[in-house]
């Protein structure tokens, strides 16, 4: 099994995947613009916030790792440097598999790749070795890159390769030979040699206009220069080219029919095939040389680099943040069966954000607990009073514990749930075929046949396009479900009778989930964004609006009273 930062050996790998209904109400998009401005690195930093694991030792396993990115600035700039190496080193394990020219010619200049990868995998490891880190998974990835390091042979695999580059560079240039027809069009092509110095003659038209005023008879030979041959194409070439001309056993590759008007141009597939000959040698014991070395052990490490992105993004978010002065907390995680889950000082992430991008925010935070006494919360209160807000908040909250990263809160302990299905306002052209109602009530029915007494139902003014009356009936409903599968939930709301028949609803349905009002705050008519557990108090807080914005009663008629008195 290969090793991962984001599970532990052995560990059950299983996890819900989040519904597109949940990624677009819980903003997953709007999180990954603050993650990253590298438009490669949202699909893999979104494949792992859409995966929610429940496995508590999972999730420790990950906190832990987090926490020491977070701690060590030094570590993140190291991983961010084996990033990039991995990235090389699997374009490269690609690249081996390809027969082509093209491959073989590039592949030795990786090498030079390759031994950057050694250079980091060392790096790594004194990096690792020089911190004080204290998570399971950091120590085994430690012990795995000195492992590497000790028994790949890298001081060998180093002289290997500069030994290989050296080879390699010594071909300066190719002495290319063509045969003509007696049209002068090109009939044959080949390498006559490979030599180690460039060739340094350019002046080609003026040696061609030299030729044809010049009387004297073609010259004898193909090789005019002192270039030195090391390694000719093949055993015919070079005997052919020591007598100064190209052996018909050459063209048996090279050749190519030519058309009767133009002809065929040879040279690129007869070069290539050439090159392909005289290289082949070379780029096998290049081949071989890394093969004996990286191929083990190199690339079990490619598999980190979305996981070392996603540890590295979400450290430096968490420092800004914190930057700003808002709390951002290591979650205790709490068993799974428990389903409890409490925050101190909770907030929205995505105010969290805005207020790094430069927002002037005063971001109201909030004490929340899912417990026995209360798991399901009707929430209402008056209009942008903060209930959506609220309502995200804990939703994001809970999925960053179980990411294993710090959750913006100043303390946090959680129950991991199963899974997070949203309930949120559809857009228009969703609803056409079954009406606003019918698609509500489908989508409510859709998420009941799949959730489970460990998952978070989080409804925002769902059943708010209908009559009060058909709204309230269809919505007790769904509270006694709840209650009955024994969910958490939050539901925020509008419908004040609903909040006020929960004592009914928990009395005739049994249940572990008992359901409670919970109302966001209005402080002298002012709204205060605080949330507590209270009746719902609609008259009160129309009264207070209403009287902060003079429009009682009592207040209109004495405006009316002193511009038309009688």
């Amino acid at each position: 099994m290969k090793f991962s930062l984001l599970y532990p050996q052995d560990a059950d790998r299983s996890f819900q995947t989040l519904s597109d209904e949940a990624v677009n109400d819980l903003s997953l998009e709007f999180i990954l613009d603050a993650l990253t401005e590298v438009r490669a690195e949202r699909p893999q930093l979104l494949g792992l916030m859409t995966h929610l694991t429940s496995d508590p030792e999972v999730i420790r396993y990950r906190r832990d790792i987090f926490e020491d990115f977070l701690r060590f600035p030094k570590l993140r700039q190291a991983m961010s440097e084996l990033v990039l190496k991995l990235a090389d080193l699997r374009d490269l394990e690609r690249f081996q598999m390809d027969g082509d020219a093209s491959a073989l010619w590039s592949l030795i200049n990786r090498l030079r790749e390759i031994d950057d990868y050694i250079t980091c995998i060392t790096m790594i490891k004194d990096t690792l070795t020089g911190l004080d880190i204290t998570s399971k998974g950091m120590k085994e990835l430690r012990q795995i890159v000195t492992d590497i390091d000790r028994e790949s042979g890298f001081d060998a695999l180093k002289a290997d390769i500069d030994e290989m580059m050296k080879k390699a560079q010594r071909m300066q240039s190719v002495t290319i030979g063509v045969n003509l027809d007696k049209f002068l069009r090109p009939e044959f092509a080949g390498i006559v040699s490979v030599n180690d110095t460039k060739f340094t003659d350019s002046g080609l038209m003026s040696r061609f206009k030299s030729f044809t005023d010049s009387k004297d008879d073609l010259y004898h030979g193909a090789n005019k220069g002192e270039n030195h041959r090391f390694h000719p194409s093949n055993p015919y070439n070079a005997r052919a080219s020591s007598g100064g001309i190209l052996a018909e056993a050459m063209t048996q590759d090279a050749h190519m029919e030519t058309s009767n008007i133009t002809g065929k141009d040879p040279l690129s597939d007869a070069l290539r095939k050439q090159v392909t000959d005289i290289m082949r040698r070379t780029v096998n014991d290049i081949k071989a040389t890394i093969k004996k070395y990286v191929n083990v052990n190199g690339y079990s490490l490619i598999n980190l680099m979305s996981e070392i992105t996603f540890y590295n993004r979400f450290a430096e978010l968490t420092e800004k943040i914190t930057a700003t002065g808002m709390p951002m907390c290591k979650p205790e995680i709490l068993p799974y069966e428990s389903r409890d889950c409490s925050f101190k000082e909770v907030y929205n992430l995505k105010l969290a954000i805005n207020k790094v991008g430069g927002e002037d925010l005063n971001i109201i935070t909030n004490d929340f607990d899912f417990d026995d006494k209360h798991r399901i919360y009707i929430l209402t209160g008056p209009n942008r009073g903060g209930k959506t807000i609220f309502t995200q908040a804990v939703g994001i909250a809970m999925m960053m514990a179980q990411w294993g990263v710090y959750v913006p809160a100043k303390a946090a302990a959680i129950s991991p749930c199963d899974n997070i299905f949203t309930h949120f306002p559809a857009d228009e052209n969703d609803t056409v075929d079954l009406g606003r109602l019918g698609e509500e009530s489908q989508r409510l029915s859709k998420i009941f046949e799949v959730a489970t007494r460990h998952s978070l139902l989080l409804l925002n003014e769902s059943l708010a396009t209908t009559s009060v009356a058909e709204g309230v009936f269809i919505a007790k409903d769904v509270v006694r479900a709840m209650r009955y599968l024994g969910t958490r939930a939050i539901f925020n709301t509008h419908m004040h009778d609903l909040a006020t028949s929960l004592e009914q609803i928990n009395g005739e349905i049994e249940g572990d989930s008992r359901a409670e009002s919970l109302i966001t705050g209005v402080h002298d008519g002012e709204r205060s964004f605080k949330v507590f557990i209270a009746p719902p108090q609609g008259v009160s807080y129309a009264a207070d609006i209403a009287k902060k914005y003079g429009v009682t009663f009592e207040q209109m008629k004495q405006g009316i009273d002193q511009k038309h008195p009688k």
